[in-house]
């Protein structure tokens, strides 16, 4: 492994699956591994409880201040209206522009999926209510944030994203793991590279593979309000100005510095050696299932890398993570993190103990937000605020069940 990649990484303890009783086990005598049901299984399997909870509880105990930093970040709306603008002015003076000339290409690449990066992860802070304390409102402007986007997404994303929070690593409810049918049949350097260059589309394609949301007034209010704008865009402005957007989309998450967080958030970098060549699932110690990243790009992706701090703590907004971190720095001190974005996309390609098996899994544990948890509790349960986002309180979630 390139020295350049991690700069630390953490040990966690866990019982190995060939030990440990499954959660849905009646018995634990005989516990029901996941080998025995694909043996071409090799992502890391592991029965214990996902790190960022039982972290969160420990850093609000030692630090309990640090939930003063829950909120809303009023500079995020001025900032999405911002890049907003960019992309549509780009847009606009591309409109005369052949798609495949060089400056075409170069602004594409380098402001505009810059620019539709950063509105990624806008829409990623919006749906933790982290624009306006409204819940409304927030709904509202990210389907705005989407619209140079090109695609309509942002109404699904918030239920898929809050469940992938809620349900870390867990099969068939975190939709940011890659299928079985992904990690098998892209099991290559090609296979790698093709994903790393394709990986947009997986990603927007792969939660409807794993299950479905119902149809809601917000997801049809997004679909309209986004065809009506490209319709519009052509009619007055020309196919060229939609085609720079639907490309720096595109650009935004294939072969760009900034797509490296998709990949480096978590993606397993330093694989443990199993303890039997025969059961790859069966690890004495699981790997880290979350990298940070510190570096530059960071203004550029509100502040995304800081990915371990994001998660045990997803209602604290962007500009009060780095906050987060120095208040708790004891426990971020040795936790994984990444020194570049760059480095993480040519070691997973290159690297043939890194690709998409490694990823952390377990069969139990979480739920589908807004649906009914594991143990069967009700949907309409109160979300902790520091759990998923700010302001969730009892009621059901938009987009789902």
């Amino acid at each position: 492994m390139p020295p350049s990649t991690i700069s630390t990484s953490s040990s966690i303890t866990t019982v190995p699956p060939s030990s440990a009783p499954h959660p849905r086990s009646k018995s634990a005598a005989q516990p029901q591994t996941p080998t025995s049901q694909c043996t071409h299984d090799k992502f890391f399997w592991t029965y214990t409880e996902e790190p960022h909870r039982t972290r969160r509880q420990a850093i609000i105990k030692a630090h309990p201040e640090v939930l003063k930093l829950c909120g809303p970040e009023p500079l995020t709306k001025y900032l999405v209206l911002a890049v907003v603008l960019l992309q549509l002015a780009c847009a606009y003076l591309l409109r005369s522009s052949s798609p495949i000339s060089l400056p075409f290409l170069l602004t594409a690449y380098v402001v505009g999926a810059t620019a539709n990066q950063n509105l990624f992860l806008a829409i990623h802070e919006i749906s933790h209510n982290l624009a306006f304390k409204s819940g409304t409102l927030n709904r509202v402007f990210a389907i705005f944030a989407n619209i140079p986007i090109g695609v309509p997404y942002s109404a699904a994303f918030r239920p898929y994203h809050l469940t992938h929070h809620k349900s870390l690593g867990v099969d068939g409810l975190d939709t940011d793991i890659p299928t079985a049918f992904e990690a098998m049949f892209l099991d290559s350097l090609l296979g790698k590279a093709f994903f790393c260059t394709f990986q947009i589309l997986f990603y927007a394609i792969r939660p409807m593979m794993v299950y479905q949301l119902p149809l809601t007034g917000l997801h049809v209010s997004n679909v309209a309000i986004q065809v009506i704008f490209d319709i519009c865009l052509v009619k007055f402005i020309g196919g060229n100005a939609l085609v720079y957007l639907l490309l720096s989309s595109f650009l935004a998450g294939s072969l760009h510095p900034c797509a490296g967080h998709f990949i480096a958030e978590h993606y397993v970098f330093d694989p443990p050696s199993p303890s039997s060549s025969k059961s790859p699932t069966s690890l004495t110690v699981p790997p880290p299932e979350t990298y940070s990243y510190y570096g530059p790009l960071n203004i550029l992706t509100y502040n995304v890398g800081l990915h371990n701090e994001h998660h045990d703590f997803p209602a604290i907004p962007w500009t009060r993570l780095p906050v987060l971190h120095r208040i708790a720095k004891d426990f971020y001190r040795d936790l994984p993190s990444h020194k570049s974005w760059v480095a993480v996309l040519w070691q997973f390609v290159g690297d043939e103990r890194v690709g998409l098996w490694c990823r952390v899994k377990r069969k139990q544990g979480g739920r589908r937000v807004g649906g009914v948890s594991s143990a069967g509790d009700k949907a309409n349960e109160e979300w902790r605020t520091e759990e998923l986002g700010s302001g969730e309180k009892t009621g059901t979630i938009a987009g789902v069940l």
